[in-house]
């Protein structure tokens, strides 16, 4: 390619950036001024060490990018009158990382809450396994709980060492030490096990079920997330990496979800 051509290439992409993505999105606002918004929405934020790749940086310069991300997003919930936010930081599976690439990345999650945490804008939940996580993070995670636990802002679940499957086998668990402690025997305990109460004891507890699951990077699929809650969820897959996450590209999500006939199962 010319050095004109390249010249020329920029300044359409400038072009695009300063102008039409901008028209773009207060078009995509009009749209969805009058439907009614997901009250939960949850965010597999994928693709920071691709991106990192693709721009000839470290894994770890890619996480700081994707948590850089994250206020944004909140603050475009909070305008889109979103609830509830799960966002999954960091999987039980991620946790076997080398512990070159693990630590950064855990300093990293603390760094970020802490930072949501002082902006006192959110209420923020931690979950997952926060007995497999560095003391100091697992406290300091808890303290962010208690900082910001009278917020009047929207509900913000960070999901750090989090597995889907290890949820539910904790909610189990809970269960059946709850009803061990009552005196109940094997055969009631059997008789009263159910969904609801099983559902009672996840993670996410007390909120909705999450109506949309918004995963970026290209990929399709849910990896363990919020595996009981997302049964009659949404799905919006898209391909940018999580650093490059745009506000048209929630907003095209937002769009996608008030088109759909959500039957629940039905």
């Amino acid at each position: 390619m010319s050095q004109s051509n390249r010249s020329l290439t920029r300044q359409l992409k400038h072009l695009i950036k300063a102008v039409i993505y901008p028209l773009y999105e207060r078009r995509l606002v009009r749209q969805l001024a009058d439907v009614d918004a997901p009250r939960h929405v949850g965010v597999i934020l994928d693709g920071n060490r691709r991106w990192a790749r693709s721009a000839g940086s470290t894994s770890i310069e890619g996480h700081r990018a994707g948590a850089r991300k994250i206020i944004d997003v909140l603050g475009w919930c909070e305008s889109s009158r979103v609830k509830h936010v799960t966002l999954w930081l960091l999987s039980t599976d991620n946790l076997d990382r080398p512990a070159a690439e693990l630590e950064p990345l855990l300093e990293i999650i603390k760094e970020t809450v802490c930072a949501l945490a002082e902006k006192k804008r959110w209420r923020i939940h931690t979950f997952g396994a926060l007995d497999l996580l560095p003391v100091d993070l697992a406290k300091m995670l808890l303290q962010a709980e208690g900082m910001t636990k009278d917020i009047q802002g929207i509900d913000v679940n960070i999901a750090v060492g989090y597995g889907g499957r290890r949820e539910i086998s904790d909610a189990v668990r809970a269960l059946l030490r709850e009803d061990a402690a009552e005196g109940r025997s094997l055969a009631e305990i059997t008789e009263l096990l159910s969904p609801e109460r099983i559902a009672e004891h996840l993670y996410t507890a007390g909120q909705p079920d999450p109506d949309l699951v918004i995963r970026t990077s290209g990929e399709q699929r849910l990896s363990g997330f919020l595996l009981w809650q997302s049964a009659h969820s949404e799905f919006y897959f898209c391909d940018a990496y999580w650093p490059d996450f745009r506000r048209v590209d929630f907003l095209r999500a937002l769009r996608s979800y008030a088109a759909r006939q959500r039957r629940f199962g039905a």
